[in-house]
């Protein structure tokens, strides 16, 4: 939680041109959509706040009370009042929610009729929220991705984001453990005609800029992530090499900053990105950490 909202604060910068910066070394600016002060969050890290929430009283997030707690969080408390920016699939259909009650079972009913339209349902927006699912299920990879995917589809129709986000949070459970990064742990849950797999040798063949044009789709974006996760040095280099790929730099920096922060740990987030980083709903490192504690032991 904690690596993933620095990563992101260290991304919104760079987003409105969707290319990191020149010297290749980004830095805590501010700016952004937003506007964003230095060391702000946006909603990649709201959203995900959202899930952690639900998780940490206690609620087994693969219910359908579980879900209705999440949705009324997106579109009453944040979409409501303290959304900073929202991206173009979420908002069409939040937007849409407003004053509906925003149950669970009304956002997969819009998101089902947006994709009866478009067909293009599979943004980035449920995998940079993704990482509190995994801290909820720590050990359970089963439930993990039954949650992963149910949390996906409450603004994102398409199953390919559902997979994308069991996938991410398989590997994260797995680093947690392990220490190790392996994005291909959970592929034998989603892969059945080696999609993803491919997918995954693309992204370790190519620079996270390769996949710039397409990380506002939810698989550029786990390929972008990937990517700078392979080649960056630790989990500083890591994030700043999603942050250099350009694209969607703060949603690409998060996605990698929550693998490699389940990897490497708290500490391993420089001190000078943990004495800033804020954001909605009031939550400074302290709380982005206390609140992924209380997810990982619900129990």
């Amino acid at each position: 939680m904690l690596a993933a909202a620095c990563a992101d604060a260290l991304g919104v910068a760079y987003e409105p041109e969707q290319r990191g910066p020149a010297d290749g070394r980004p830095r805590m600016l501010g700016g952004g959509y937003g506007p964003y002060a230095p060391g702000e969050y946006s909603d990649d890290t709201q959203m995900a706040v959202v899930v952690a929430e639900v998780a940490a009283d206690g609620w087994d997030l693969r219910t359908e009370e579980a879900l209705d707690r999440i949705a009324a969080g997106f579109v009453v408390d944040w979409f409501g009042g303290g959304a900073t920016d929202v991206g173009t699939q979420t908002r069409s259909l939040l937007s849409r929610a407003a004053g509906t009650g925003g149950g669970a079972a009304r956002l997969r009913e819009i998101g089902a009729e947006l994709h009866a339209v478009s067909g293009r349902t599979a943004g980035n927006g449920s995998l940079m929220r993704t990482a509190p699912v995994a801290l909820a299920f720590r050990g359970d990879a089963d439930a993990i991705v039954d949650a992963a995917r149910a949390v996906s589809a409450l603004t994102h129709h398409d199953p390919v984001a559902g997979d994308a986000c069991a996938l991410w949070c398989l590997a994260i459970d797995h680093a947690i453990g392990t220490g190790e990064l392996d994005v291909r742990v959970g592929l034998s849950r989603v892969d059945g005609g080696g999609y993803w797999a491919a997918r995954i040798a693309e992204a370790e063949a190519e620079p996270p800029s390769a996949f710039a044009s397409s990380s506002g789709w939810v698989v550029g974006a786990l390929q972008a992530a990937w990517s700078a996760i392979v080649r960056g040095d630790g989990l500083r280099g890591g994030i700043e090499a999603a942050v250099n790929g350009g694209g969607d730099t703060d949603t690409v920096a998060a996605i990698a900053g929550a693998l490699l922060g389940a990897a490497y740990g708290a500490s391993a987030v420089p001190a000078e990105w943990r004495s800033v980083v804020h954001g909605w709903p009031g939550l400074d490192a302290s709380g982005l950490t206390t609140l992924a504690l209380r997810c990982a032991r619900r129990d």
